[in-house]
């Protein structure tokens, strides 16, 4: 009898979590610089908060996109890693971890030394722009992690890509 109520009680807090008047945030389409998000009943916004990982991604940019058997630099991908270490440089107790992602093409062992040359050459970058090395990791994930499923072109330059990701709360 004891196990019912238990179980009926906590049904009824898990729908009362969930329910909400409140409409999730949705990210900026251009990457600007707030989130506003609005009520039936009044009007409020909220900023993105300085120094977070919701900032680094929708204001800096978190990744930069490969040719294909490539971990040349573009100039857009310059551009975004030019952001990224200004950013760091704002912030310089943030650590980051470089990956190097490839697409679904080649072996497992080519896509992870390619993916490991992708971070790499991020990394190098973000040295060079006088981010100190030892705030920099990198790893590779090859072709395991895809950031678009799909056995097309569309979806493969999606995955040739090199992500920051910044070590904050």
């Amino acid at each position: 009898m004891n196990f019912k109520l238990i179980t009926a009680f906590a049904a009824a807090l898990l729908l009362a979590a969930c329910s909400s008047d409140t409409p999730p945030e949705t990210p900026a389409s251009t990457g600007g610089g707030t989130t506003s998000t609005t009520t039936d009943s009044s009007m409020s916004s909220s900023t993105v908060v300085p120094g977070s990982l919701t900032e680094f991604t929708q204001n800096v940019g978190d990744r930069v996109f490969f040719g294909y058997d490539s971990y040349e630099l573009t100039p857009d991908a310059q551009s975004t890693l030019e952001r990224q270490a200004t950013w760091l440089q704002t912030y310089p107790g943030v650590t980051v971890v470089v990956e190097g992602h490839c697409d679904e093409r080649g072996t497992r062992e080519y896509n992870l030394a390619l993916g490991e040359r992708r971070a790499a050459s991020v990394a190098n970058y973000l040295v060079a722009l006088g981010i100190d090395p030892n705030r920099i990791q990198t790893i590779s994930y090859g072709k395991e992690r895809p950031a678009v499923d799909g056995h097309d072109e569309t979806a493969w330059s999606q995955n040739r890509r090199g992500v920051t990701v910044p070590n904050v709360q």
